[in-house]
């Protein structure tokens, strides 16, 4: 299993009440109804009220590597890059489940 980590954050200038943040979000959320190789989603604003937060957070589950390969190809996750990439900065871990509960 390997849990999808990416954290966003916006460029300056934009925030909530930008019609582009709130369609990336709405097209996040959307993403399971779309792409059946997600397990497990979690996607959600940040509720921190600290400096060093990000804006808004996905945490996605998938069968293996492979499947989170499909999933990054699929079209309705190129939708979903393309807005975010318009608004925000990203960091994205993928930690592979097996491998973190044998050390």
């Amino acid at each position: 299993m390997i849990k999808h980590i990416v954290l966003f954050r916006f460029r300056d200038g934009v925030t909530w009440s930008d019609p582009r943040a709130q369609e990336a979000e709405k097209a996040t959320h959307g993403h399971p109804r779309e792409i059946p190789e997600i397990l497990e989603w979690t996607a959600g604003r940040n509720s921190a009220d600290r400096e060093n937060a990000y804006d808004f957070a996905v945490v996605g589950l998938f069968e293996d590597h492979a499947a989170l390969g499909r999933y990054m190809e699929h079209p309705d996750h190129r939708r979903g890059v393309r807005l975010w990439r318009e608004i925000s900065e990203w960091v994205v871990t993928d930690i592979d489940l097996a491998r973190a509960a044998a050390q």
